[in-house]
């Protein structure tokens, strides 16, 4: 432990290293229930790229495991620290580096916040559209560590498709360039996509390069009331398959309404057994809004009130954006599940999972990126009881048992980490999981790289 922080404290500032137990406890796990964290050595907060070089050099020759970090918002324990581990905090990395209107690239460091990013290309007239509901808080590191979605993805994709090119310092302390700043490029093996979504585990993120869109008009939202999920899942399907291109097409089960309710007195229609939010960013919204509605009526919506100006729609996507907070204060503690089935398979996912909940005899809330399958079923449990605490964790696997049959995956953008390491394994089957050890083998030979993490 002495050698260990004299080594460190030799290449970074005196206050970039800290040591007190108190404080580097907070640096210990995410957001994420039921993943076991251990304790950190030290917390090693990095300014530039060569003191985190420096830091993966000593960690490399005294054989110390690191736990990269952003904001810790993740929801997987990607970012739980091991026992006696570095954990290595990029978020004074902050800087927005470049913006480039002409190339519409932008240039940042992993500690830059989402919503920053987003704010600063606006004045630029650009736009960058992964917005994770956590979009506040979360770094852009982060985001690529988790190959994060968001809101907008069924019409713009998730960060992978806006990740050009990076600077990555892998185990040893060498650095990487990996990708291009051109709008093309496809020399070599993509080891830029390779890494997003490695969560930490192939190397340490210190720089991206962005792609960037010309900011669209402001979106309409309509919100569309159902008498059951399946109506709602039934007007998703036909609004995809008539070939719309919405901003966004969310969806909130009953119990998410209440819950939105009962915390931010939203005034949504606690009578919904679903609500559907759907939104355009195209020249004439209203129009596009009418068309979707005629659609929703058909599936049978009891319902539809298309929002008539921005102010409108920005209360309705506050209330989606406010739907995990206000389930996870139903109960004293939540399991926050992120299963993406094919859309054709919504309506039986979100049924399934109801049936589950009845079985366990829990709150199950759920909301969902509908567009694109991604479903979030929260579980609320009391964390005193140790009964219901087990039942939790068995919804939640059944949950994921119920994604997998229905032809899905076990995450669509929070991740493996430690919660889902397990059905990771089921997922890929033994060739996968033998060939992608055998990838990180390659990148982390002493395997000191957040160990204990997705495998």
């Amino acid at each position: 432990m002495d050698e260990l922080l004299t080594r460190l404290r030799a290449g970074l500032p005196a206050e970039a290293v800290l040591t007190d137990p108190d404080v580097t406890t907070s640096y210990a796990r995410d957001m994420a229930s039921f993943c076991d964290a251990g304790t950190p050595a030290v917390v090693a907060l990095p300014g530039t790229v060569d003191e985190v070089r420096h830091v993966m050099r000593t960690a490399t020759e005294l054989r110390v495991p690191v736990v990269p970090q952003g904001a810790r918002t993740g929801l997987s324990g990607a970012a739980n620290a091991s026992d006696g581990c570095i954990v290595l905090s990029l978020t004074r990395m902050d800087r927005i580096l470049e913006i480039n209107p002409v190339d519409r690239v932008a240039v940042v460091e992993p500690g830059v916040v989402n919503a920053v990013l987003s704010r600063a290309v606006g004045e630029h007239g650009l736009y960058y559209p992964p917005d994770p509901s956590s979009w506040e808080t979360c770094t852009i590191g982060g985001n690529i560590g988790t190959a994060s979605g968001g809101l907008c993805c069924v019409k713009y994709g998730v960060t992978a498709e806006y990740v050009l090119g990076l600077d990555v310092v892998l185990a040893d302390g060498r650095l990487l360039s990996t990708g291009r700043r051109t709008a093309k490029g496809v020399a070599g093996y993509d080891l830029t996509r390779l890494f997003v979504g490695s969560e930490g585990t192939l190397g340490v993120v210190v720089r991206a390069v962005l792609a960037l869109r010309p900011r669209p008009p402001r979106q309409l939202v309509l919100a569309a009331e159902f008498p059951s999920a399946a109506a709602a899942c039934d007007a998703v399907c036909a609004v995809m398959e008539r070939g719309h291109a919405p901003s966004l097409l969310e969806l909130m089960d009953r119990t998410t309404v209440r819950a939105v309710n009962r915390l931010g007195r939203m005034g949504l229609p606690e009578t919904t057994e679903a609500l559907l939010l759907a939104a355009f960013d195209t020249p004439d919204p209203a129009a596009d809004l009418a068309a979707v509605g005629e659609l929703c009526s058909a599936a049978g919506a009891t319902g539809v009130v298309p929002a008539e100006d921005a102010a409108e729609s920005e209360m309705l996507l506050k209330a989606r954006r406010m739907a995990l907070t206000a389930l996870e204060a139903v109960s004293t503690a939540t399991m926050i599940d992120d299963v993406c089935v094919p859309r054709s398979r919504l309506a039986e996912m979100l049924d399934g999972t109801a049936a589950i909940a009845s079985a366990y005899g829990l709150t199950i809330g759920v909301c969902a990126h509908a567009g694109d399958g991604n479903t979030h079923p929260v579980v609320c449990f009391d964390h005193h009881d140790p009964d219901e605490s087990r039942r939790a964790r068995e919804s939640f696997d059944a949950i994921m048992v119920l994604g997998l049959e229905l032809g899905g995956t076990i995450t669509g953008e929070h991740g493996v980490g430690v919660l889902k390491k397990e059905w990771l394994a089921r997922e890929l089957g033994p060739v996968g999981l033998e060939l992608q050890r055998g990838i990180k083998a390659t990148f982390d030979p002493l395997g000191i790289l957040n160990p204990g993490k997705v495998f």
